[in-house]
């Protein structure tokens, strides 16, 4: 077992079943649990695995414990060997190569996750440590300043929206934010500052932008915040600079996956 074996065969599945995005959105929701503020604890420990309780299901999880990792399941059942690479480690390594897939940054993995052993190694709950879509920047702030991130990134991490969609029997929302949903690029900022959006409510229930140009992209509330100062200027220079956009998401990007993290090493 090697690290390019396993990349290999994340790129063949990545590539078949054009899953990039929910792989992206399985690490960052099993890492961004984590908080230092006035909630505590929380790391990548793969508890979304057991559906009996905890992080398995939280609503803000939904489609994760059953479709990611039913996508995953040949890679965990080949590769996850205790002590070697956990299902913590392999989520991180998908999400990582499914970027670079996707067109997006390279980005370094390290190892050493310890996996939970049951849902009551999950956080308490999704408040207070998972956004939501339909609030703006204190907000933004609340869950991300605990976890160690500041305004910049914030926008850099928001900027994982260039690829994916809403779901609305998932997150209630629902729609694209860019027209390749698969392509990773800097093409969210670029609609956020181009693109004119109007009020629409999901099918759902839930509150969202539509373009009015009638392209079927959309933006959530939290998205269209990045517009207010100082957030504005950051947006502004990632639409017109691919690569720093992808060299601050590498930064923002590897903290979450290693917060509440201890004695990672580079290899297997």
């Amino acid at each position: 077992m090697s690290v390019e074996d396993i990349t290999a065969d994340i790129k063949a599945l990545i590539e078949e079943k054009q899953c990039g995005p929910i792989m992206i959105r399985l690490s960052w929701h099993d890492a961004g649990v984590f908080s230092s503020g006035k909630l505590t604890g929380g790391c990548p420990n793969a508890a979304m695995r057991f559906t009996d309780g905890g992080e398995g299901t939280f609503g803000a999880n939904a489609g994760l414990p059953d479709v990611a990792l039913g996508f995953l399941q040949p890679l965990t059942d080949k590769y996850v060997t205790p002590g070697i690479i956990s299902n913590a480690d392999l989520w991180t390594l998908t999400a990582n190569v499914a970027t670079e897939v996707m067109g997006g940054p390279a980005i370094p993995t390290r190892f050493g996750r310890s996996d939970a052993a049951s849902s009551e190694e999950s956080v308490e709950s999704q408040v207070g440590r998972l956004p939501d879509g339909d609030k703006g920047v204190d907000h933004l702030r609340d869950i991300f300043h605990p976890k160690g991130f500041s305004d910049r990134d914030i926008v850099a991490l928001s900027g994982a929206h260039t690829v994916g969609k809403c779901h609305s029997d998932r997150s209630g929302f629902d729609g694209a934010w860019t027209a390749n949903a698969n392509t990773f690029d800097n093409s969210y900022f670029k609609n956020i500052l181009e693109k004119e959006y109007e009020d629409e409510t999901s099918c759902k229930g839930c509150p969202q932008k539509k373009d009015k140009g009638g392209s079927g992209t959309i933006m959530l509330i939290s998205d269209l915040s990045l517009l207010e100062s100082p957030f504005k200027e950051i947006v502004e220079e990632y639409a017109a600079d691919q690569d720093a956009f992808f060299k601050d998401y590498v930064s923002a990007w590897v903290k979450l996956q290693e917060n509440g993290c201890d004695g990672l090493r580079d290899s297997l």
